[in-house]
Parts: C-alpha cells; structure tokens; sequence
C-alpha cells in the first residue's frame, strides 16, 4: 500500500496542501490517514502554497461610462452560463510582464476562457471573451450577466459592445475593491500560488502561456474545489446536466 500512497502524493504535491492531497487520495480509493499525508511532507521537506499579496491591476477610466452593478458581492449562480466573471492579472518575466486574462463561469467556478498577452490592451480581455463565447454558446439574451471590475479594458466601447451583440447584459462593481470580484480574484490567486510563484522565474512569454494552458486543463478537469463540493469543475457541471435529464425523465 505504501507504494500507491507515495505514487499518488508524488502527482499532487506540488499543487495541493496536505488536506487537498488527502482528498485526492480518498477519491481514487486509497486508505491513508491524513496525518500520514503531513508526515511525507514534512519528510520530503515541503510545504503547502501560500497566495501572496495581488498587485492592482485595475486602471479606470473616468470618462468611460460604467454598466450598472448586477451582482452585489452575490456570486452565487443557479446554473451554468448565468454568471461569468472577469479579470487579469500579470506575470513578470525574463522579457518583460506578460498579462493573463480569465473568464470564469460562477456556477462551478470553470475556467470558460483565457489569454495571455504581452500588452494590457482591450484586445486582449476581448480574446479571452470570444474564446468563453466560442466554448459555451451561450443563449442570445438568455440571461447571463457579465461582470467585471471597472478597469478600462473591460468598459471600453469594443467590450461592452460585444456583451450586447452577444445578448450578455454587463455588470460592473467598484473600482480597487477585490470583494466586488471575489471569485475572479480567487482564481487569480491560485493561479499564481499554484503556477507562477511555484514554477518561476520565467522566461518568457510563450513558457507562461503553455504552463497557463496546462493548468487550466488541470483546474477544470482535476483540481478539487471546497466551495463546490471537493470535486473539479466539470463534474459539478455534469452533476447539474444530469440532474436536468433525470428531472425531463421524471415529467
């Protein structure tokens, strides 16, 4: 049994804390002891990530004119593709800070959409929403709300104008007020714990962009979250899909 234990602590230490890796193991069946998690780390020397202090990237632009806040710190969605939130964040590199962007559905908290870029252009935050309209095809006003911080990328005329052709209604909190974007900011903060304070210094902008997709993958599909049950992403969806099919077999 030893074996199995330290293969599958060996494929998740680097991400998870002691907790997170116990639960994994618990998921693919294996019979260890929590406390014995903490003894291999401690034996091995190591320590569980620790998110340290974000760096404002919030620049406003007062003369832009602002959506309505739809949200009210209330990032609770009763379905997939009712709630989206955005933000950036950077990543210093050998060649300059290189900006990632991510669009995250709230019900399950997925990843819908990303993109890395060497410049904090609209363009940018504009790609990583096509990419999130490309993979979800949300309904044409069938009420998704978009909601962001008040950084001019995300109240530019090209963005809010593709939230309309796209039937998304926006919603805007305040401006340097991380609470207004807490899920967002979330997700910010285990990138960098889990990716780029882990694994730096980097080199350049394409290294940041592999190891973003990576991750991704890993968090939509792998990564156990607490707030939605100790399960990934996906599956919370799944669960949610499959009760609908069960409930249309019911009527």
């Amino acid at each position: 049994m030893r074996p199995q234990i330290e293969r599958v602590f060996v494929e998740n230490f680097e991400v998870y804390g002691a907790r997170k890796v116990w639960r994994q193991m618990v998921r693919e069946g294996v019979d260890v002891a929590r406390c014995t998690i903490g003894r291999l780390m401690q034996g091995m020397g190591l320590a569980s990530v620790i998110r340290g202090k974000p760096v404002r990237t919030t620049m406003r632009d007062k003369a832009a004119p602002c959506p309505l806040d739809h949200v009210n710190r209330v990032f609770h969605a009763p379905a997939p593709n009712r709630l989206w939130l955005s933000d950036f964040t950077y990543v210093s590199t050998w060649s300059g800070n290189v900006n990632v962007a991510f669009v995250i559905d709230a019900y399950a908290r997925r990843i819908v959409g990303w993109r890395v870029s060497r410049t904090a252009h609209a363009s940018f935050v504009l790609d990583a929403l096509e990419q999130a309209l490309h993979e979800r095809r949300p309904v044409h006003r069938g009420g998704l709300v978009h909601h962001s911080d008040r950084g001019s990328q995300y109240v530019s005329i090209r963005y809010t104008e593709h939230l309309a052709e796209a039937g998304i209604e926006p919603s805007v909190g305040s401006v340097g007020d991380s609470y207004d974007n807490a899920i967002a900011e979330t997700i910010n903060g285990l990138y960098k714990a889990e990716v780029i304070h882990r694994r730096g210094p980097w080199r350049s902008f394409e290294a940041v962009e592999f190891a973003t997709l990576t991750w991704v993958d890993w968090f939509n599909h792998r990564r156990l979250l607490e707030p939605i049950g100790n399960i990934p992403p996906a599956e919370a969806e799944e669960r949610y899909y499959a009760m609908l099919d069960e409930q249309k077999r019911a009527a």
